[in-house]
Order: C-alpha cells, then sequence, then structure tokens
C-alpha cells in the first residue's frame, strides 16, 4: 500500500543561483556597478503602492458608483403599454421591451410619477416613488 511520505517527484529540484559569493562570478557578479540593484538585501518598493498613492483621497466611502441603480420607468409609459387590471413586474416591463437585461442580469426598477395613470394595474416587485404610489392607487391600482 502505497502512503503519502513515500510519494517522490519524477524530477530532482534544482535549487537557485546564488550570486555574489566568491567562486566563478568575481567583482560584480553579474549584477552591474552600484546602484540600489547591485546591494545586498536589495528590496525595490512595489509599484502597486505607488499608484495607490497617487491616487487623491477624497471623503466618504469611494465605490458608490458601483451601486447599481435601478432603472427609471414613467407612469405614463405604463399606461400606453399596459390594459387595465395588468400585472406589472420586471419581467412583464423586459416582455414589453420597456426595459432590458443588463449583463445578462435583470435590472431592479423604480416606477416613477412622470405622467399621469388612467387604468387599474398591480405592481410587484418594484420599487416606487411616493407620489407614484399614490397616483396608482387613485387610479384603483396596487403596489405590493
Amino acid at each position: 500500500m502505497v502512503q503519502i511520505h513515500d510519494i517522490k517527484p519524477k524530477t530532482k529540484k534544482k535549487g537557485k543561483k546564488r550570486i555574489g559569493r566568491g567562486g566563478k562570478r568575481g567583482t560584480y557578479s553579474g549584477r552591474g556597478i552600484k546602484g540600489q540593484k547591485s546591494r545586498a538585501g536589495r528590496k525595490m518598493r512595489p509599484e502597486m503602492r505607488d499608484t495607490i498613492k497617487k491616487l487623491p483621497k477624497k471623503r466618504g466611502y469611494r465605490f458608490k458608483s458601483f451601486r447599481e441603480k435601478a432603472k427609471p420607468v414613467n407612469l405614463a409609459v405604463l399606461d400606453k403599454i399596459f390594459s387595465d387590471n395588468e400585472k406589472v413586474t420586471p419581467t412583464t416591463l423586459l416582455k414589453k421591451k420597456v426595459i432590458e437585461k443588463k449583463k445578462g442580469r435583470m435590472p431592479a426598477v423604480k416606477l416613477l410619477a412622470s405622467g399621469n395613470i388612467t387604468k387599474k394595474l398591480l405592481v410587484s416587485e418594484c420599487q416606487v416613488s411616493i407620489v407614484a404610489k399614490g397616483k396608482i392607487e387613485k387610479a384603483g391600482g396596487k403596489v405590493e
């Protein structure tokens, strides 16, 4: 039975060439003359840190712009496209080509109060502004 401590690699490990310790590579030992790169124990500063330091410091959380914003849809558009007692969801809006998928994902939808509404609509799975909610309920619709 083979055990984990019996397993050996096919190829032998080759050690790293150590430069600057006498022997066949004398004088500058392949390091060139002078400068930071020729010194013992040299540690170069990472480039990433330099780029980070060059970025301007601003107050607040830096990545607000990455947050996905809801797709705005006005009530006037809903009044044109939907019929009485129809359900309004992001999927129905997608089918009627009011909104499009963003990077293969269904976007968040927010209904805004621009325009008037005359039809009873059942709104669900959408964000709704306070004024828009009032207009939908006044027309006899429901917001879930």
